[in-house]
């Protein structure tokens, strides 16, 4: 195969994985914490043999998290927490701890606060937190301390931001990080509200416009050269 359809290839590879992390950007435009991602392009370089000539080609290194804020808004609700600054809640998984800055939190019969699929919502030492029976007020400061009709029983843990690029998404708004974070001294808590989604609709569109087109031209390309070569052949067959 001709060497510039193998780079258009690797191109094409990369625009779609694009225009999947776009989509799914657009469609959790709504969703509570949900965090942007996109994609890191890269270029490297393949030997083509022994005179020193090598071909560039595109590599896709994997998705990149935002974890620019998102805005706020206020629903009153006790269990409602959004984290104003940096930081992740951590919840407790069968499959280990996750990071997350969706904060609908929830109690459960067992009254420990819980997030919609039921995962615990961890303390600052990485322990669930649940609420005593019987209480009738809860209340949580902004530096996360959790009080039970006005006496402390705990402190919501805020755990610092990853490395964007240690962040994978396991699913949803969860996410895990190569090396656990630790958590923060001083927190920011607004007890009431939920962080909106980060993504800007209007941006991501306008990008998919772009990888969409690139795309086109790419496949332009490849019919080109491949109408190039079918002609070469049955030219050389005559």
């Amino acid at each position: 195969m001709d060497n510039a359809i193998y780079a258009s290839l690797t191109r094409q590879s990369g625009l779609m994985r694009e225009m999947r992390a776009i989509a799914n950007n657009i469609a959790n435009a709504n969703t509570t914490g949900f965090r942007r991602e996109g994609v890191l392009f890269s270029e490297y370089m393949v030997p083509l043999g022994h005179g020193g000539e090598t071909l560039a080609m595109a590599n896709i290194r994997g998705r990149m998290v935002d974890l620019g804020q998102g805005g706020m808004t206020e629903t009153k609700g006790t269990y409602d927490l959004a984290i104003d600054g940096e930081g992740f809640f951590m919840v407790q998984t069968p499959e280990g701890n996750r990071l997350t800055r969706a904060g609908a939190f929830q109690t459960n019969a067992e009254g420990e606060i819980v997030n919609p699929d039921g995962y615990p919502l961890l303390d600052d030492g990485r322990s669930p937190i649940a609420v005593p029976p019987g209480t009738r007020s809860v209340g949580i400061g902004d530096d996360g301390t959790l009080s039970a009709d006005g006496l402390p029983i705990g402190r919501i843990g805020v755990f610092a931001n990853p490395d964007p690029a240690d962040l994978s998404h396991v699913a949803g708004t969860l996410f895990e990080a190569g090396i656990e974070p630790e958590p923060l001294e001083e927190p920011v808590i607004r007890q009431g509200f939920l962080e909106e989604s980060n993504v800007d609709p209007v941006t991501e569109i306008a990008r998919m416009i772009e990888v969409q087109r690139a795309y086109e031209l790419g496949q332009s390309f490849l019919d080109q050269e491949d109408k190039r070569i079918r002609q070469a052949i049955t030219s050389l067959t005559r």
